[in-house]
């Protein structure tokens, strides 16, 4: 690891601690990085805003994409003071930074009260079986909105 890189993950670090003793939410910060600058961060505000989405990478995310005026991180690097959990992780996927470094592991949070494993495990679960129920009842309409949308010639692509 370079020592810039270095200089980034301890500013996500340092984030998830700031957030942590402000009380905005858990111990987690993100910073995402496009060469060589900072163009977005954020810590977890699940406590401060209500927002179960409002964790450190997605705030991050959301920063950096509305200063680039783009949905994607193209040649971004994400650095996160923990690993991505299973919702951070899909965000991350859909905006399609080149790399993510991280510090601590899921393990690592797990052993302070943040486990994810048991969303790993309902996602394999049938839907009927899992905690939160879920029931697909096709719909017609539904069905015409994706047909509409597939033969648009001014859609924006993603």
């Amino acid at each position: 690891m370079t020592v810039g890189e270095l200089q980034f993950l301890e500013r996500a670090i340092e984030l998830s601690r700031e957030g942590m003793r402000t009380r905005k939410g858990g111990p987690f910060g993100c910073v995402i990085v496009k060469n060589g600058k900072i163009i977005g961060e954020g810590c977890n505000q699940v406590a401060t805003t209500n927002d179960p989405t409002a964790h450190a990478e997605i705030v991050a995310i959301r920063n950096a994409c509305r200063n680039l005026n783009s949905f994607q991180l193209t040649d971004c690097v994400v650095y996160a003071s923990c690993e991505p959990c299973p919702m951070c992780l899909g965000a991350i996927y859909w905006a399609r930074p080149k790399r993510v470094i991280y510090a601590n592991t899921k393990q690592d949070a797990a052993a302070i009260n943040f486990d994810d494993q048991f969303i790993y495990d309902e996602i394999e679960k049938p839907g009927n079986q899992k905690a939160i129920v879920f029931i697909h009842y096709p719909h017609q309409k539904a069905l015409e909105v994706f047909k509409e949308w597939e033969v648009l010639d001014r859609k924006i692509e993603y």
